[in-house]
């Protein structure tokens, strides 16, 4: 009688090659966080009066003003430029994360889920 469910040919030598990749893609993901975090992505607003520079760990790193923005009259403008420049940034920075980290889920949104 033919066995049932399983794998012929020897399951434990399939197993290893699965905990190899999976160790390799582990490592290549600790890599790639690595090499995001170490990143900086900037972005401007007012036509360049703000520029707000962030981290690939999502933290503001730097934020510059031109002279001619800083209007005490003004405050609402300025705190508006710096929301625009940080947002624009972090959004930049979180679309490199995500194609960065494609490769390792296949695309699939939000990597896997059971």
């Amino acid at each position: 009688m033919a066995k049932r469910g399983g794998f012929p040919g020897g399951m434990p030598g399939n197993m290893n090659n699965l905990m190899k990749q999976a160790q390799r893609m582990q490592r290549q993901m600790e890599e790639t966080t690595k090499e995001l975090e170490a990143k900086e992505y900037s972005a401007a607003a007012g036509g360049g009066a703000v520029t707000v520079t962030v981290s690939g760990k999502k933290e503001i790193v730097a934020v510059k003003l031109s002279e001619e923005v800083v209007d005490p009259d003004d405050i609402e403008m300025l705190e508006d430029l710096i929301v625009a420049a940080a947002n624009e940034a972090l959004r930049t920075a979180e679309e490199d994360s995500q194609a960065a980290m494609a490769k390792f889920s296949g695309g699939l949104a939000g990597g896997l889920s059971f």
